[in-house]
């Protein structure tokens, strides 16, 4: 199978589902990181504070790469190869702050990551979110089979979490 570039670019607009590549892990990109900063004595400028800072910059950076691009379209996918290197060298900026922030405070990134995705299941049943943009304590609750939000009685509440009926 033909291998993508850094951005993707040679397997997309083929029908090809895109997958990120199996390496480097999170944590060799950790272990990366660490090493790189440690080399350059840059550990003490590494706070949580300090990283969370600098993540929040180069998101920024991400979303002006998208300021003032049109919606219509393929969207990046159709971008000049200059456009579309740039984004992935911000997005990787965001992913290493990440990774170092979670580092820095001892959160496992892949199991809280697991984690929030269970939570967010429960908190989104398909029949109830599928189609709908509405955060989770707008959906109607109680409403279908199995609905883990329903009290044991299948007791149903409204959006705000009240009482129906």
């Amino acid at each position: 199978m033909e291998q993508a570039g850094p951005v993707g670019g040679s397997r997309e607009g083929r029908g090809v589902q895109f997958q990120f590549s199996p390496e480097p892990t999170l944590e060799d990109i950790r272990r990366l990181h660490a090493e790189f900063a440690s080399e350059r004595d840059w550990d003490q400028f590494h706070q949580p504070r300090n990283l969370l800072l600098a993540m929040v910059g180069e998101v920024g950076e991400v979303a002006e790469l998208f300021q003032w691009k049109s919606d219509s379209g393929s969207g990046p996918l159709s971008w000049s190869v200059a456009e579309r290197k740039a984004l992935g060298e911000e997005l990787s900026d965001v992913l290493i702050y990440l990774v170092a922030l979670a580092a820095r405070c001892q959160v496992d990134l892949p199991l809280a990551a697991l984690a929030k995705m269970e939570t967010n299941r429960q908190r989104y049943p398909v029949g109830l979110a599928r189609g709908s943009a509405r955060k989770y304590t707008e959906l109607p609750r109680g409403t279908t089979p199995g609905d883990p939000a329903a009290g044991a009685e299948g007791d149903r509440t409204g959006p705000t979490g009240e009482k129906a009926g």
